[in-house]
Order: C-alpha cells, then structure tokens, then sequence
C-alpha cells in the first residue's frame, strides 16, 4: 500500500504524539508516588508503544488488524490510595500528574478523530479510529483513578 505524501506527514504527525506519550508516561511513571498509579502509567506506556508500533506498520505498507477495544476504559477499577478528605503533597502530585495526562489524552484523541479523515483506506481509517477509542480508554481510567482518590 502507497502512502501519499499527505498521508505520510499525517502518520508522521501522529508518531510524534504516540513517541510523545511514550515518553511522558515513562517520566510520570517514576515520579508517581502511588503504586497503583506508577502501574497504570506503565500500562499506558506499553499500549501507546503499540499505537507507534502500529503507526510504523503503516509507514511501511502494512495496516496491523485492529480489536476495537473499547472495554479498558469500562473494566478498569482502581484500588483507593488516597482518602477523599486527606489532602497530602503526595496526593496532590499524583493528581497533577493524572489530570496532565487526561489533557494529553484528549488532545491525541482529537487528533485522531480529525486525521482519520486524511486517508482513503479504509483499514487506515478504521486502524485510526481503534486508536482513538483507545486513547479515550486511557482518558477514562484516568479520571477512574482520581474519582476513586478523591481528586475530581
């Protein structure tokens, strides 16, 4: 499958948001103070190591078959670290690191949804569009985590 030059830069475009995740939830990873939260940065980690896995697929004429995985989010429930009433320098550093990440989150899922349209392929189309399902996943078990500590 030939890519346009167009379609290029996009995927191009959208391997720097996954390489920027990558990197971001590596970082939040160590500085997280709660165990259940360091875990789910590294899960998170692994699943935007995927999307750029993927996304290099692309890039070289394959288009990855894709599970419309939109259970994470749902299935996900969080162990309670933190008391709704505490309020700890902890807490409120692992509520910035969540709530920074919601943000990325959403900024990726919305370039998603706008690139998707970039491509003539449907199973590019449809790959992009599992993607942004999944980042939305990454979103909710995010907020999960802080409504369970009592951050939101």
């Amino acid at each position: 499958m030939l890519l346009s030059e167009k379609e290029r830069a996009v995927i191009e475009d959208l391997q720097t948001q996954e390489k920027s995740c990558i990197e971001k939830y590596g970082r939040y990873a160590q500085q997280a103070r709660d165990p259940e939260l360091k875990n789910l940065f590294q899960t998170l980690q692994e699943k935007e190591r995927t999307h750029y896995t993927s996304l290099s697929n692309v890039l070289n004429g394959q288009v990855p078959s894709c599970n419309c995985n939109d259970s994470d989010g749902r299935n996900y429930t969080p162990k309670a670290t933190y008391t709704e009433i505490a309020v700890s320098e902890d807490k409120m550093q692992d509520a910035f690191l969540a709530t920074d990440c919601i943000a990325t989150e959403k900024l990726v899922s919305g370039e998603y949804n706008t690139d998707v349209f970039a491509f003539g392929s449907s199973d590019i189309r449809k790959l992009l569009a599992d993607i942004q399902v999944e980042e939305q996943n990454h979103a909710e078990m995010l907020y999960k985590y802080k409504m369970t500590n009592g951050m939101a």
